[in-house]
């Protein structure tokens, strides 16, 4: 499979069913088809199962560096690694028990918290949201308020006309201007073919992607550009399940630090392990992803950390933009004190 697919596409799948999404496994280090955790055979180690956002690539390659120089079974932990078919899969395998951890955009586990699901996010994989406007060169738009007049993209998804309309009133424009069109995943395809101006798209992934087909592009990032600046992908799992087992969210937690850590230090390095424990991934591309992700990730040495004023921020916007009723406290969103009993 080549990673040509936007990133975007996942939120539009149609969800396929828990069992099915627990069964198609990428990769691990458990032969045990199961996705529920429980005491490993041996060694005293625990299965685990954690769901990706989307088909692995090179935003993930911390994780598999992590694997292959076996950081989590030196923390009791067998972890199998699951390809989902969509993001409604990783969401509503970690809400019914089916997964220990999962992996999902910041604004999505937002939306499940408002919903009055038990998500809680256990730490941040990029410290700032990938996702923005991206259009051509060759479209002259030098400017966000240049897109009055012109057809823009987005997937369906609420929170991409709340980016969209972000980033043009950030710059003096009126978005109700804007010939705005559903596209679905085609982002990439709809701007290379001239179909679109511009689409709202994640620009270390969608944008490196248009670049990669030979085509220059100019992108106006949430967070640079009256958006927030918040977590842009969160592992995550249940209130229940960190009261439950603080010792295996500290173990993952320490063993994927540990191979994010190794990975900004060492990407060629990291880059193979990913290569090595996947399918159809193309090496120039994935590097170049990686590269274009490393701004996102954070310093090395506060990886996966989750900022009071950020998870603030991020509540803000999404009550301001209608995704939320109310505003969601940084203690309820996430947690990195495992220790705590729960009230």
């Amino acid at each position: 499979m080549k990673f040509t697919t936007s990133w975007k596409k996942i939120m539009l799948l149609l969800a396929a069913t828990m069992a099915l999404a627990v069964g198609v496994a990428a990769c691990g280090s458990s032969d045990d088809d199961s996705g529920d955790s429980g005491s490993g055979s041996g060694g005293g180690t625990k299965d685990a199962t954690l769901v990706l956002d989307f088909i692995p690539g090179a935003v993930h390659a911390g994780i598999y560096e992590a694997l292959q120089k076996g950081y989590y079974e030196d923390n009791g932990i067998n972890l199998k690694v699951i390809e989902p078919t969509s993001t409604a899969d990783t969401l509503k395998l970690i809400d019914a028990g089916k997964a220990d951890f999962g992996i999902a955009d910041g604004i999505d586990l937002a939306t499940q918290i408002t919903d009055g699901r038990e998500a809680q996010g256990i730490m941040a994989l990029l410290q700032r949201p990938p996702g923005g406007l991206i259009t051509l060169e060759d479209e002259g738009i030098t400017d966000p308020k240049q897109l009055e007049g012109k057809t823009v993209g987005v997937t369906g998804v609420p929170s991409d006309n709340a980016i969209l309309n972000t980033i043009m009133k950030d710059a003096g424009g009126n978005p109700d201007d804007a010939n705005v069109v559903t596209i679905g995943f085609n982002g990439v395809q709809s701007l290379e073919a001239g179909k679109v101006s511009a689409f709202t798209g994640f620009i270390p992934a969608d944008g490196v992607q248009v670049e990669a087909d030979g085509y220059p592009t100019k992108s106006f990032p949430l967070d640079e550009n009256g958006g927030p600046s918040y977590p842009g992908l969160v592992v995550f799992s249940t209130e229940s399940k960190i009261g439950d087992d603080p010792d295996l969210m500290q173990g993952f937690v320490d063993a994927t630090t540990k191979g994010y850590q190794d990975a900004l230090a060492d990407p060629q390095a990291a880059l193979s392990a990913l290569l090595a424990q996947t399918q159809g991934l193309d090496k120039g591309l994935q590097e170049k992803v990686f590269d274009a992700y490393i701004p996102y990730f954070g310093p090395a040495d506060t990886f996966g950390q989750f900022d009071k004023a950020n998870l603030e921020s991020l509540s803000t916007f999404m009550v301001d933009n209608d995704l939320a009723s109310e505003p969601i406290s940084p203690d309820r969103y996430a947690t990195t004190d495992f220790t705590q009993p729960k009230e």
